[in-house]
């Protein structure tokens, strides 16, 4: 089975090699048909501390690192704006 991969946005990276995620959806409401975001947040493994606050990234499912860590950021999903030459 393949490993699942989501585009989300860092909302804390307060903790040492380890990111928040928070990743949204719509879904269509059974009664009105009408689209509602729904969120979610993972915590996923970054090992130099790349990542901040605001950043668009990428995460992979993996094998569990800790009580809550099922996750790796694969890469940033949108290139770093004034970060050419």
């Amino acid at each position: 089975m393949p490993r699942r991969i989501l585009r989300g946005t860092v909302v804390s990276d307060k903790n040492d090699k380890t990111i928040i995620v928070r990743v949204e959806r719509q879904v269509m409401h059974p009664l009105y048909k009408k689209y509602i975001k729904r969120s979610k947040r993972y915590a996923a493994h970054d090992e130099q501390n790349r990542f901040k606050i605001g950043d668009t990234v990428r995460i992979i499912e993996s094998r569990p690192l800790s009580r809550t860590k099922r996750w790796r950021v694969l890469t940033d999903a949108e290139p770093q704006a004034g970060a050419e030459g």
